[in-house]
């Protein structure tokens, strides 16, 4: 974290998201709060290791709306604050964010939504500019780490002037970029405020929000005349050809200028496409002859642009997603297709990298997604089949986002729907009173559970739905890369804090029937699964399990970290069969194929779970090194 603390004027090579967090940091940043989610995590992760340091307050909330509200009262307090998240982190957002744009702000309030085209990380693509145009917030979108990092300082203090929230929507292509970042003056961070009352402006009763609707039309005329001279939006170069792009996209663009040696072409680069800058729009549109937009997902650009000649009436053609259509991310090959066609120069003309480069590119092998080795989702699963089987259930899997999705790969497909945060235990409830022998079975994870489970499942204990809400309990937010939550033990910076217990809080809202177990021990695990399930057969009632084992990688780090012996297990040959049950069925990385078919452990993969051992019909998987008493103390 020292690179985060460098001295002003230096140069380090950061990380999109980390170039965001200096730059929260050179605002004087007091607060920041967020859900983890690809790609957005590594901005409040970052400050989360200077926290203590620069004496910042900093949290993972429960979900983002908790974390968007918890830094509008920081900003309303007198307190810089940033609140980030994935893209679909905002629709969970999005009551308190169309209501936070009606009040406005005191300090400078960022929010941050990290946008993930082709959905490297997530379930859609989602533009969230038109979020900016639906609650009139103004939109920021950088295009590389240094101008991350420029962008955040100059956001707040946008935010602050203007008494008005400001969105940033940094891509995957940004937010996990490495690249040179100039560093800033840092500001002394203001921690704590006092809320001054003003019960007209913050209290949005329809009386208020009407009067607070008219400012906010007001703002939002202001606001767009003063984006034409935010310095992330220029007109670069001259000619008869427009070509206006946002974010990566202009990149791309001004690369593609650059190997077509195309001199004659004035660019529009926009650092604020929501709103328009219109007196600078209107500058680049005079006497052009054609214009391309280049945006990545929704033509949120072109619609403005279009509408803004229409208005002044220009005559020339608005070109955009005729050429460089809606899906996926912007990449150089299709900025270099979509401009040669637009300019005549051959219908979808592909840019073709040279040979030299070529060779020195190598195929990579493909590599599905698969559960790491030991992972304790994977013994779950595995004994969730078995106990579904033995009472000859028809089942139906409805899953969640988070590692376990992973369960949806062959051989356990065992996730029938994946939604959203949540999703799983709300459309189980829908399940569990239409559906005629089947029984539904919700699969969520521990963090998934605290930001949107909650809910559903007093809905499921209110409504009395027969339904098997599984919890796969890996102590941390494991899939983008073990963050706490609140069943953890620990917040943000490290600190102790109270571990909230999944089961105690589903007995505390009414759930009658709860189990827990751990998947490392398969024959308990069984037994817990098959009398939630008989329960719930018997008794139409939801009931919940809890399947309580932390992440394999998490534990195998903190091991390896305090020099603590794992257990080591190998194969009989002569006891091994051949029968395929470790690797066909139960699929563990660390176990592989010899050339007549029997098994062998590869020991640099092994985490030491032993589950293999208890599956194996012919006990032909045995452990040949006992671990140190700390391992089974790590897993907590």
């Amino acid at each position: 974290m020292s690179r985060i603390l460098g001295k002003e004027g230096s140069e380090v090579l950061l990380l999109g998201n980390e170039a965001i967090a200096r730059g929260a940091i050179e605002a004087g940043i007091g607060f920041a709060s967020a859900y983890p989610g690809t790609p957005s995590t590594e901005i409040v992760e970052t400050l989360a290791g200077v926290a203590k340091k620069l004496g910042i307050y900093v949290e993972w909330s429960a979900n983002e709306k908790v974390a968007l509200e918890a830094a509008y009262a920081a900003s309303l307090s007198g307190v810089r604050a940033l609140a980030a998240m994935k893209h679909v982190g905002l629709n969970v957002a999005a009551d308190a964010f169309m209501s936070i744009a009606y009040t406005g702000v005191r300090s400078g309030l960022l929010i941050i939504s990290a946008e993930d085209p082709s959905m490297w990380s997530s379930q859609n693509e989602q533009d969230n500019r038109y979020y900016g145009l639906l609650a009139k917030v103004p939109v920021f979108e950088p295009y590389t780490p240094q101008e991350a990092k420029d962008m955040a300082l100059y956001a707040f203090d946008f935010s602050e002037k203007f008494e008005h929230p400001v969105l940033m929507t940094p891509t995957t292509r940004v937010s996990h970029t490495r690249g040179p970042v100039r560093l800033g003056r840092l500001r002394n961070p203001t921690r704590k405020g006092f809320f001054k009352r003003d019960i007209e402006r913050f209290t949005l009763i329809p009386a208020h929000a009407r009067v607070r609707r008219k400012i906010l039309v007001e703002k939002w005329e202001r606001i767009t005349d003063a984006v034409s001279d935010v310095p992330f939006n220029r007109i670069e170069g001259d000619g008869k050809t427009l070509i206006v792009a946002s974010g990566i996209s202009y990149a791309y663009v001004r690369e593609v200028l650059n190997l077509m040696k195309l001199n004659d072409v004035r660019l529009l680069k926009l650092g604020t496409p929501v709103p328009l800058p219109r007196g600078l729009a209107l500058k680049a549109l005079d006497g052009v002859e054609r214009v391309l937009v280049v945006e990545e997902l929704e033509p949120v650009v072109e619609m403005q642009l279009k509408a803004l000649a229409n208005e002044e009436g220009f005559s020339v053609k608005v070109h955009g997603k005729d050429y460089v259509g809606y899906e996926g991310e912007m990449t150089l090959e299709r900025a270099y297709s979509a401009i040669s066609e637009f300019l005549g120069l051959g219908r979808g003309t592909p840019w073709k990298p040279s040979k030299a480069s070529l060779e020195e590119v190598p195929e990579l092998p493909p590599r599905p997604p698969a559960m790491c080795p030991g992972c304790p989702h994977r013994a779950t699963f595995y004994v969730l089949r078995r106990a579904v089987n033995s009472l000859r259930l028809k089942p139906v899997y409805s899953g969640d986002i988070g590692c376990y999705a992973l369960g949806v790969m062959p051989p356990f497909q065992q996730q029938d729907i994946i939604l959203e945060m949540g999703g799983s235990v709300g459309t189980a409830n829908g399940f569990g009173q239409v559906l005629e022998g089947q029984i539904p079975i919700a699969i969520i994870g521990d963090s998934t559970f605290f930001h949107a489970g909650l809910p559903a499942l007093v809905n499921a204990v209110y409504n009395r739905s027969p339904m098997l809400v599984l919890v796969m309990d890996n102590r941390v937010t494991a899939m983008t890369g073990e963050q706490p939550d609140p069943g953890t033990g620990l917040n943000a910076v490290g600190e102790p804090a109270p571990a909230i217990k999944i089961e105690e809080v589903a007995k505390g809202i009414g759930v009658e029937k709860v189990v827990v177990f751990d998947p490392y021990d398969t024959k308990e695990a069984f037994k817990a699964l098959r009398e939630a399930l008989e329960y719930i057969i018997k008794e139409r009632k939801p009931a919940v399990a809890v399947a309580k084992r932390a992440c394999a990688l998490l534990i195998d780090r903190m091991a390896r970290r305090r020099g603590i012996r794992t257990p080591k297990y190998q194969v009989k040959l002569d006891a091994c069969t051949a029968c395929g049950v470790c690797y066909n069925a139960f699929t563990c990385p660390a176990i592989s194929v010899r050339d007549d078919g029997k098994a062998y452990i590869l020991e640099d993969l092994c985490t030491g779970c032993g589950v293999c051992a208890q599956i194996c019909p012919f006990n032909a998987i045995v452990k040949v090194e006992e671990g140190d008493k700390e391992w089974e103390d790590l897993w907590f």
